[in-house]
């Protein structure tokens, strides 16, 4: 990880890291320099022992307003080549995001348009200020959300999404709640205080059994029953006799606090 990053801020304390979009006078909008940076503070996460959860959220008044402008200007003129090259970084940026070991808590501080719904999609726990102000714009411009679309179709049924896609109509943080996109709407001034707890709630469990349940929801969706069935069972018997739920099981049973290894 580099110690400075020219478009995003972060935050270790506590083995929870906070990292904050930091372009605010263009609303924390994507060019390749951050899409590179995420990539690079994301696959340092994976393999840091120091870091047990991550918050995202956005410096000023939005979250992140998707493509940055200038950038769209060098876009315009692209081959395909070019094309499939700039948006190859954006889906791996996403997927890093959604299969992270680590829980992603995303909080919301203001307007989540295009891209930027990616966060929503992709990240564990979303919390929303009531300010904050969604939409996947993108056909507005004759393009579509395509690179995010695989995790807001994990979260969020046709019903409610396709209305979205088609139309890029805004909406406010309670329609979001209401139709599953994220967890939960606060008071502006509580958002990373929320954020925090949250990620406090988290340090309590077994890091590798986090990491595991994301696992399941990357990977028990593809399988047929029977190929889950032995899986499942072959999974829950290896976890049994490892040595963070070895330590789990006789805290438990002790009544004490586990003391939670980091990962070997």
């Amino acid at each position: 990880m580099t110690n400075s990053y020219e478009t995003l801020k972060y935050k270790l304390q506590n083995h929870i890291i906070t990292i904050w979009l930091n372009r605010p006078e263009v609303h924390n909008a994507f060019n390749k320099t951050m899409l590179n940076e995420l990539v690079d503070i994301l696959g340092w996460i994976k393999n840091s022992d120091d870091v047990r959860v991550v918050i995202f959220t956005g410096e000023g008044k939005s979250f992140s307003a998707g493509a940055d402008l200038n950038w769209m200007q060098e876009i315009i003129n692209y081959t395909y080549e070019e094309n499939l090259q700039d948006s190859e970084l954006i889906s791996r940026v996403f997927y890093l995001i959604y299969t992270c070991p680590r829980p992603v808590i995303a909080a919301i501080n203001g307007a989540a348009i295009g891209g930027g719904m990616g966060f929503v999609g992709a990240s564990d726990i979303v919390i929303a200020s009531e300010q904050a102000k969604f939409s996947l714009s993108e056909v507005r411009i004759g393009v579509v959300p395509s690179c995010i679309s695989p995790y807001l179709f994990k979260k969020v049924g046709e019903g409610a999404l396709k209305e979205l896609f088609i139309s890029g109509q805004r909406f406010d943080a309670e329609k979001a709640l209401r139709i599953n996109l994220i967890n939960y709407v606060v008071k502006h001034d509580q958002l990373l205080d929320l954020a925090q707890e949250k990620a406090r709630e988290l340090l309590v469990c077994g890091p590798n059994a986090i990491a595991i349940c994301k696992k399941l929801f990357l990977e028990i969706p593809e399988m047929d029953l029977m190929t889950a069935y032995d899986y499942t069972a072959e999974l829950i018997a290896k976890m049994r006799i490892s040595e963070e739920a070895q330590e789990g099981m006789k805290a438990f049973l002790e009544k004490r606090k586990p003391k939670w290894h980091p990962k070997k």
